[in-house]
This record gives C-alpha cells, sequence and structure tokens, in this order.
C-alpha cells in the first residue's frame, strides 16, 4: 500500500456480525502470531458486543485492516470503565494514522454513554507504543504489573516475560483534551526512567540484555510509584528515551 494518510479511505465501525468477529480472530493470528490456544475466540467478541464493550473494525474496502476490542469494568466503589484488550492493525496499514483514529472513534462512542475512564496494558519496552500512548493520545501511568499475561508464543514477545504498564485515559479530562488539541504544555518532569534507543534490537538479539532493561524499568517505578508519581510523557533524546514523571492532578 503506498501513500500517506491522506490517500487512506478506511471505514471504522462497530461490529456486530459473526462473520465480522471472524475476521477480527484471522487478524489475530497475522499481526501477533498467536497459537490457536492464544486467539480471543469468536464467541468473546460476540459476548463483549452484547453486555456494554466495544468491538470496532477498520475497512478497506470489504477488507477488514485492524480491530479493536474492549469490555466493560467496574472499579472498586462502583466507577464503570472499559478495559481495552486488542488493538490490532496490519503491518500494511500501520503509520498512517488509523491507531488514532480506532482510539478517537472509541473515545467518542465511550463519552456519549458516560464513561470516563479506558484502560489497557501496554509493553514498557515498545517505545513506539508508549510514544503513541502517552505522546499522542494524553494516557498516564500508575501501575506496572510483572509477567501480566504469562510466557506467550508470540515472536514478538521474543520469550520475556510479557510485564505491562496499565494505560489511564482520563478521555474527559483537560490533559487529553489538550494533549488530543496539539495545546499540551511542555512536561516539567519530577523524575525520569531511561529506555535505551536500541531496545528493538537488544529484545530479539539479546533477550538477557532486554530482561535487564525490564526488570530496571520494574524497579524504578515501584520507587517513583510509591511518591505518588505518574507517567505523564514520553521523550527522544540523542541518547535514549525517556518515560517522564510528575504530580497527576
Amino acid at each position: 500500500m503506498a501513500g500517506g494518510e491522506a490517500s487512506l479511505v478506511i471505514t471504522i465501525r462497530e461490529l456486530a456480525e459473526r462473520e465480522e468477529f471472524e475476521q477480527a480472530v484471522e487478524l489475530q493470528r497475522t499481526i501477533w502470531s498467536f497459537s490457536d490456544l492464544e486467539l480471543i475466540p469468536v464467541r468473546f467478541f460476540i459476548v463483549a458486543s452484547k453486555v456494554g464493550g466495544q468491538v470496532l473494525g477498520a475497512f478497506d474496502g470489504d477488507r477488514m485492516v485492524g480491530f479493536l476490542l474492549a469490555v466493560p469494568g467496574i472499579k472498586r466503589g462502583g466507577q464503570s470503565y472499559l478495559h481495552s484488550q486488542m488493538l490490532g492493525i496490519l503491518p500494511d496499514y500501520r503509520d498512517h494514522g488509523l491507531g488514532r483514529r480506532m482510539k478517537l472513534r472509541q473515545r467518542d462512542i465511550a463519552l456519549a454513554r458516560g464513561i470516563q475512564l479506558i484502560e489497557w496494558t501496554f509493553d514498557p519496552l515498545e517505545s513506539r507504543n508508549a510514544f503513541f500512548n502517552l505522546h499522542r493520545l494524553g494516557a498516564i501511568v500508575r501501575r506496572y504489573v510483572p509477567n501480566q499475561y504469562g510466557r506467550t508464543s508470540s515472536t514478538l514477545h521474543s520469550g520475556l516475560p510479557t510485564d505491562r504498564f496499565i494505560a489511564e485515559w482520563w478521555i474527559g479530562s483537560d490533559h487529553v483534551i489538550n494533549v488530543l488539541s496539539g495545546e499540551s504544555a511542555p512536561i516539567e518532569p519530577l523524575a525520569r526512567i531511561p529506555l535505551p534507543l536500541d531496545i528493538g534490537t537488544l529484545r530479539h538479539e539479546s533477550p538477557e540484555k532486554a530482561r535487564e532493561v525490564q526488570k530496571s524499568i520494574h524497579e524504578a517505578c515501584q520507587e517513583y510509584f510509591l511518591q505518588d508519581l505518574a507517567i505523564v510523557g514520553f521523550e527522544k533524546t540523542d541518547n535514549d528515551f525517556g518515560y517522564l514523571l510528575t504530580r497527576w492532578q
């Protein structure tokens, strides 16, 4: 597929038919190389669509090229929220703004239903996801979960424990509104957690070194989160990437 974001004519809509859910299952195989045991099955998509969750599909003509799955949740105290379980896009359709478009559609639907919080997990070693979630969407992080899903068969995980950040997307907050509009003020961090520029190479060619980075991020998060700091930004310098922490309002 050639061209930039402007050349994409993609339709994003909620899914309702079994055949569409089957396409989403096939996309899991293509995108993550999961074994059958690790695939989210069709029946789960059906249930999510009927109990207050979200199942969105992105279509290039009749072809599904991306999907998003979210399920409803309830916090202690009774606050409702959405847990965004999966967002997958075929490789040829990445880097054209489609992921952001899908998240913004998710946000619009959630706000119309009175929901203020959407959460999801992401890998602290994935700089692209960190930039997207923190810098492009305005999510924050206050929780680190070691080995959230156990070790998986996906080649993308390189045999590492599936440590995860919990992204909190307060979709009606001033912070998110400012980030989405491009009007957010520069972050003045109280702490910074580094991530090597070559982390992508390390995790595939030297998993043991990537594991050391994973451990160092976990240890730093344990310290800073106990100080009531939150990760609110992500930056790239000539020497490394960096998670930026400060107080959250």
